[in-house]
């Protein structure tokens, strides 16, 4: 077996036994391609089935040099996760990856922003400007409903159910979850969808997509990071801002003022209550309140 009819049908093995997006496949795969750039490199000619432990291990040691712990630790549960399938298909009988370790890393929280830099980062869009009620729809439902930027340039209109306090989501891996959307999220989205959108020519593939570019397409992620980014500027905020932190926040905020883990849980799409602990960060007086509030000998 060839590296690259292994990559391929890891592919089709993520896509339909796994059910996993288009991006997490090519996230997967991203780190395969990295040791198979590698072996060329070095002159290795070696398949997938016969590489061993060894020939891992010194390409681990060569990407220790140039990637950071964290991401390092990425491609070795990457990899370790493509030798498995290779297992389960009965092409190999050990994992190569089975004794090598990652580098231990800390966990690492997001920045949040405080309500106010939210709002402050929303004022400084222009409503004047032809997608400023466009923009500021998006960031209010970020905010609002806590989405990955995947599931928000996703969103379709047949997917709002306003009259229920609800919006329907397609989370990673095709899984469709409802999360309950405020009424201020509801009047920025219906402001653009039914004043602005309207006048707009929209692409057939498109007609149901609520959020669109100026060619009536549906917006890329990379479209999303920008919009973020130079509002963020603008507002003088000097943090690492990206659409993601609006979802930290949103949880975020949600803990701090008493909201359920496992609510948070739901609502964000998280298959294991941990990820929902490492990214509902909570500071040392939401802490102390908890302690005054709750504990028999707060006094």
């Amino acid at each position: 077996m060839k590296w690259q009819q292994a990559i391929t049908d890891y592919k089709n093995y993520l896509k339909i036994e796994r059910g996993l997006s288009e991006n997490s496949i090519a996230n997967y795969t991203l780190d395969i391609q990295k040791l198979v750039k590698w072996l060329d490199s070095n002159q290795i000619n070696i398949s997938p089935i016969l590489i061993s432990e060894e020939t891992i291990q010194q390409f681990i040691y060569s990407i220790a040099k140039q990637v950071n712990p964290r991401s390092q630790s990425r491609i070795i549960s990457g990899l370790r996760g493509f030798f498995n399938y290779l297992i389960f298909e009965e092409y190999r009988n050990t994992n190569p990856l089975e004794l090598i370790e990652s580098p231990k890393i800390g966990r690492q929280l997001p920045d949040t922003l405080s309500l106010e830099e939210v709002d402050q980062i929303i004022s400084e869009i222009d409503l004047s400007e032809a997608h400023g009620e466009r923009n500021r729809a998006i960031l209010e439902t970020l905010y609002g409903c806590g989405l990955r930027v995947s599931e928000l340039i996703n969103l379709q209109i047949s997917d709002l159910f306003f009259e229920e306090g609800f919006i329907k989501v397609n989370g990673k891996g095709d899984k469709q979850r409802f999360v309950p959307i405020g009424n201020t999220t509801v009047k920025y989205i219906e402001l653009y969808k039914d004043q602005i959108r309207v006048h707009q020519e929209i692409l057939t593939s498109a007609k149901d997509t609520l959020f669109l570019n100026r060619r009536g397409k549906k917006l890329s992620r990379a479209m999303i990071f920008t919009i973020v980014k130079q509002l963020t500027e603008k507002a003088g905020i000097h943090k690492n801002v990206s659409p993601h932190t609006f979802r930290h926040s949103f949880a975020t905020h949600l803990l701090e003022n008493g909201a359920d883990l496992r609510a948070i849980q739901q609502m964000l799409g998280h298959e294991s209550i941990t990820t929902t602990e490492i990214y509902t960060h909570i500071d040392k007086t939401h802490l102390t309140a908890v302690i005054n509030k709750f504990h028999p000998r707060k006094s």
